[in-house]
């Protein structure tokens, strides 16, 4: 699937994905009411802590590997490219 929005996620997963897109592109915005609807699909406070540090930091090393022109690996395949 080319977008998570059509992918059949369970709501906690959706929810979160949710989270994930507006803590890259719109951290401004964030609001108490974001970590309520993780909480109401069942996110405790150190699950939302440690979401909250993977998806920072993949903003963090993304950033720095674009400003640097890091060039991917050659040995890794695309996502979603076949494997072999």
């Amino acid at each position: 699937m080319a977008d998570w929005r059509s992918a059949p996620l369970a709501a906690a997963d959706a929810v979160l994905c949710t989270y994930a897109v507006k803590l890259t592109l719109h951290q401004k915005e964030m609001t108490p009411a974001d970590l309520e609807r993780l909480r109401a699909q069942g996110f405790d406070d150190r699950a939302i802590h440690d979401a909250t540090q993977v998806i920072a930091y993949f903003n963090y090393i993304t950033r720095v590997a674009e400003a640097l022109g890091v060039e991917p690996e050659r040995f890794i395949a695309p996502w979603g490219a076949p494997l072999g």
